[in-house]
């Protein structure tokens, strides 16, 4: 997308050239050989890899491209590659609404039903800035497809997810209460599109922001069927030498689905220092940061992130799909933007990103020193408070099921969560922070019996209480819990059966999976689409059902039919 650069020769010559690069002359050697050390695991005939891309001022000063576009036929990956941006996509979505905003056509606080009336009436008002800053308390769309039965990798179209959608019954908080990343926010926002222009989001977007921008390789692509001439193919690793297809069929917009190039994602980048009047209050309404009802701030902004690198500004995103990896991150005040795109499943764009922009950003923040392999906390301070850290030691689990642990080593209060594990500094009395992210708060309590650790980020906050793992686990304890379930907003069953006494959550479209018993109200597995049950009883303890309150999904519920 971005620069059409000639494609009949000049594409040519990038099909036999896996490391073609334009406009390297604005680079010193020794800066490119830097670069190019940051890729030397990809740049080979026989592995997926990437497209990068470095913007200064009014120019893209440096694009290659490394590894391979498609496997099965031997072709480079370019600097004109194709490649599909997923969440990248949503500032372009945004940009939409906020044009059409400016044309007087809609208000950010417009009531979302009043362009979208097939969405339920949640008897709650849900404004286009809620969608715009994740605050709607709308489930989000890839969970509901998972748990219903729809495989990601399944053909998913825009009327698909919008029928979902218009079959919920609740939300996961109050809008504006709290931001959690919705999807369907940005499906929504592309109706909207639709509704108020009628024009479909890839067409609109055509026409009112890539051709002004002569983005010309650039568009939704909202037919999976299409044909798009020298597009990435998407990959996931099988072991270090052997690929798998990942497949990705989607035929939705508005949340993904950006086709596009670095030479064209470059354009977008220098438009952020389009110094015209009309652009600028463009930027400032897309980079403005979303509020929560009570007044906090949050770094999301309209399909972007507002934020700071080494204390610079910052506009950035990321994108995942399939085997799809990438990230832009826009740093206004230097005028340089620095754009990895991947098309392999475990490539870390951002920090690919980051890592390229270490070589021309300065840091400005006043550091800190904090010891990172030995707390800083005094010794006479931690002998002290160390019979009072153990009470918050043991197994965490919140209503959402982030399982956290807590235990002491070598006098320190350590947190363990998935494979990551630190020790915790000790801010103030029960406060604590992880040394790497002082940001990240975990403060202890105790209310009547309950243990509870409060966890909170820039943007986002966890409620968690102790529990006590039950070990005992008869057939008699674990047979009440067996039985059929079925959730009317997403009309699909899940059953529970005991096998080799242990639970096993059973479904029609999926394999078998373990139950682990973590308590009685509790039972947790491995598939990330419904991994925490929060069990549901009547007065008289009898089990009823279950919410799957999991991730981006809250207070949905199966309730028990046989």
């Amino acid at each position: 997308m971005r620069f059409n650069l000639i494609k009949s020769i000049t594409l040519l010559l990038f099909s036999f050239s896996a490391t073609a690069t334009i406009a390297a002359q604005s680079i010193p050697d020794s800066v490119v050989k830097k670069i190019d050390s940051l890729f030397t695991k990809w740049n080979t005939t026989g592995s997926p890899g990437c497209t990068i891309g470095i913007v200064r001022n009014d120019s893209l000063i440096y694009a290659k491209g490394y590894g391979q576009a498609n496997l099965e036929y031997d072709i480079a990956n370019t600097p004109e590659t194709i490649f599909h941006m997923a969440s990248i996509s949503k500032q372009f979505t945004a940009t939409a609404i906020l044009l059409l905003a400016k044309q007087g056509k809609l208000s950010l606080e417009d009531d979302v039903r009043k362009y979208l009336p097939w969405f339920p009436d949640m008897k709650k008002k849900i404004t286009i800035r809620n969608l715009l800053n994740h605050t709607s308390g709308i489930r989000d769309q890839w969970q509901l497809l998972a748990i219903s039965g729809t495989r990601l990798d399944d053909v998913i179209t825009q009327e698909h997810i919008v029928k979902i959608l218009g079959k919920q019954q609740a939300l996961n908080f109050n809008p504006g209460d709290q931001y959690s990343y919705s999807n369907s926010g940005f499906t929504m926002l592309a109706e909207i599109v639709k509704s108020v222009s009628g024009k479909s989001l890839r067409r609109f977007t055509d026409s009112a922001i890539f051709k002004p921008l002569q983005m010309n390789s650039t568009h939704f692509h909202d037919d999976y069927t299409e044909i798009e001439k020298n597009r990435s193919y998407s990959y996931e690793r099988k072991d270090s030498a052997h690929f798998t297809n990942s497949i990705l069929t989607y035929s939705n917009s508005g949340a993904t689905s950006l086709f596009t190039n670095i030479t064209d994602m470059s354009k977008w980048v220098m438009h952020f220092d389009d110094a015209s009047s009309a652009n600028q209050d463009l930027i400032r309404l897309l980079t403005q940061k979303g509020k929560l009802n009570n007044g906090k701030e949050i770094s999301y902004a309209c399909g972007i992130v507002a934020d700071t690198y080494k204390g610079w500004k910052q506009y950035s995103h990321g994108g995942a799909d399939a085997g799809y990896r990438t990230y832009l991150s826009v740093l206004p005040d230097l005028k340089m933007g620095f754009i990895v795109f991947s098309n392999l499943g475990d490539f870390d764009a951002g920090g690919k990103a980051y890592a390229i922009a270490d070589l021309f950003v300065k840091d400005t923040t006043q550091k800190k020193e904090v010891e990172k392999k030995t707390p800083r906390d005094s010794a006479a301070s931690i002998l002290k408070n160390e019979p009072k850290w153990k009470k918050f030691a043991g197994f965490y689990i919140g209503d959402d099921g982030l399982p956290f642990s807590f235990d002491i080593k070598n006098h320190q209060l350590f947190y363990h969560i998935f494979n990551e594990s630190n020790f915790l500094i000790n801010d103030r009395k029960d406060s604590f922070s992880i040394p790497s992210a002082p940001e990240i708060k975990f403060v202890f309590s105790v209310k009547a019996k309950d243990t509870i650790c409060d966890i909170t980020t820039t943007d986002q906050a966890y409620h968690l209480k102790k529990y006590v793992k039950d070990t005992v686990q008869t057939d008699a304890i674990l047979r009440p819990y067996t039985g059929s379930y079925f959730c009317a907003e997403l009309d699909c069953k899940y059953g529970i059966i005991l096998k080799d006494h242990r639970l096993v959550l059973t479904n029609a479209k999926y394999n078998d999976a373990m139950l682990a018993f973590v308590n009685r109200d509790h039972l947790t597995n491995d598939n990330w689409w419904i991994n925490h049950l929060k069990i549901i009883r009547n007065t008289g303890g009898i089990i009823t059902g279950f919410e799957v309150n999991s991730g981006r999904i809250m207070h949905l519920k199966f309730a028990k039919i046989e």
